[in-house]
């Protein structure tokens, strides 16, 4: 492995940003998404009409996000709309035709995050006589639904220049083309502290305008004035937020809800209108959050049990919580770095669940390629949501990994982020600075880690719940820094190890000091 130095770690970071930096004045118009004016100047004719407006949208953190959105921006109108997030467990995902009759005499229906394949749900709309926009994200099938407007960066023959964007950010833009054709003064900034939000929690590569608008996002994340940012500032006791507060802690408890109960409570949380109701919502999110952990390690130690060697891991349960399949799923691709999905029994006995990627296996075109086993499918190529009858699950099985024995051994690898060797000697606050600079990390923009070999262990001791985390301090040719492996499972044999590790600017007790976070012990 090469040795680095700082310099070395500068130019490497540098040619992942090749194409430059895309500033937020440089963002796209609105109007360059297909079907963008189209949908708006409908909107805009509802509200001049009196017309009653259905927000409906999904039950993760970009679907809850989209819905803050668009619910904050008609309350700045003082328009009324009803807001809906599908519940999990009674209706299933996306606009379905149970929500549509739970919404009643309404002239128009917007989805956010949602809708691309709601072709029953769009056929109802059209016998009903409710105009239906969708605007979504997903990966759009071959027939899309017969909808008023479609707005869609994936869709045919649209000019948008990025198509890697979440759901929040398409409602976000469709709120830009409002404000302009209702010549609204609407300051777009106020909402990217959410946005921020959905963009990393929907897994959305940090490169072009998702890295600028997360840049943004965070810091406006530290100064926010929405109820839910300030009291999430005030109990995590941060005033500085990086992707990974986001990604690791704060999308977790919003998603909690979704998962175990009601995304509405989520909604609820981010719509917030003081302090004390923020304080309230989080709560609960967070004793939802904790049952959540507990469901998800059941799942994950049952699933492990039917774990083989096959290509495309599919475990199935009967009484498992659909709400934690996708990140159980997850948790087996870190382990195995295989695709994986995993599915529980519904009540009418079929199976539904999600599916993970690794690596650059498209599970979307696994999943069409498997299309007649299953009843229903969507997502993209890292992520989807699948149901098919109990009697086709086996078949199905055995029918995807036929078809990933054709995908070539090396797209199952995740492209190693290991730099390359960087001794301590080489970490200092310039080193800091320069990894600064190239955040947010996240998808497409891997946090930067190094190997360093044999480091003395000075001292360790375990902290945390059950001492689950190892704190550490570790020399190297005289260099001495502080440091912590979190969920530590390794047993120091000796007091000379090899590390993987992340150099980070660490603030605790008014102190500021640089700590290594461990990501592995070789």
């Amino acid at each position: 492995m090469r040795v680095l130095t700082k310099q070395d770690v500068l130019r490497l970071l540098q040619e992942r940003f090749q194409e430059g930096f895309v500033k937020l004045s440089s963002l796209p118009h609105p109007s360059t998404l297909k079907d963008m004016q189209k949908a708006s100047l409908r909107i805009v004719d509802a509200i001049k009409k009196g017309e009653k407006i259905a927000v409906v949208g999904d039950y993760d953190v970009d679907g809850v996000v989209s819905t803050a959105l668009m619910k904050e921006f008609f309350h700045l109108l003082e328009y009324p709309v009803v807001a809906k997030i599908p519940n999990r467990f009674k209706h299933g995902y996306g606009l379905s035709p149970k929500i549509i009759e739970e919404l009643g005499d309404v002239d128009l229906i917007i989805t956010v995050d949602n809708g691309i394949s709601a072709h029953e749900a769009a056929m109802l709309c059209k016998e009903k006589g409710i105009d239906l926009i969708i605007t979504d994200h997903h990966t759009p099938p071959k027939t899309l639904p017969p909808a008023y407007a479609i707005v869609n960066p994936k869709q045919e023959q649209c000019s948008f220049a990025y198509t890697e964007i979440c759901g929040a950010q398409v409602a976000w833009f469709l709120i830009g083309q409002l404000k302009q054709d209702l010549g609204l003064d609407v300051d777009m900034k106020q909402f990217l502290d959410i946005l921020a939000v959905a963009i990393i929690a929907d897994v959305m590569p940090l490169r072009h305008i998702n890295r600028s608008l997360v840049q943004a996002g965070l810091k406006m994340f530290e100064r926010s004035e929405r109820p839910a940012v300030a009291y999430l500032r005030s109990v995590l006791k941060k005033h500085t937020f990086h992707s990974e507060d986001i990604g690791f802690t704060i999308a977790p408890i919003i998603n909690s809800a979704g998962r175990m109960e009601d995304a509405d409570l989520a909604l609820k949380f981010l719509n917030a209108k003081d302090f004390f109701e923020a304080s309230v919502y989080y709560a609960r999110l967070l004793s939802l959050n904790v049952q959540r952990k507990e469901e998800e390690r059941r799942v994950l130690q049952e699933s492990l049990e039917q774990v083989g060697d096959e290509r495309v891991i599919v475990v199935a349960g009967e009484d498992w919580n659909e709400g934690v399949v996708g990140i159980v799923a997850s948790r087996l691709v870190d382990r195995f770095s295989r695709p994986a999905i995993v599915l529980t029994r519904d009540k009418n006995g079929s199976y539904k669940g999600s599916g993970r990627s690794v690596g650059a296996v498209d599970l979307y075109r696994l999943l069409e390629g498997t299309s007649h086993y299953l009843t229903r499918f969507g997502g993209h190529k890292k992520a989807a949501g699948l149901g098919l009858k109990k009697e086709h699950l086996q078949p199905f099985k055995e029918s995807i990994n036929a078809l990933a024995q054709e995908i070539p051994q090396e797209d199952f690898i995740e492209t190693s982020t290991v730099l390359g060797e960087l001794p301590l000697s080489e970490i200092d606050w310039e080193l800091i600075d320069i990894l600064e600079s190239f955040a947010p990390y996240g998808e497409s923009n891997p946090v930067p880690k190094f190997f360093a070999s044999n480091v003395e262990v000075l001292e360790k001791r375990g902290v945390g719940e059950d001492g689950r985390h190892l704190l550490m301090t570790l020399r190297q040719n005289g260099n001495i820094f502080k440091a912590i492996h979190f969920h530590n499972a390794t047993e120091l044999q000796n007091d000379r190890i090899d590390i993987v590790y992340q150099p980070v600017k660490n603030i605790y007790n008014n102190s500021i000091y640089i700590q290594l976070h461990i990501k592995k012990i070789v």
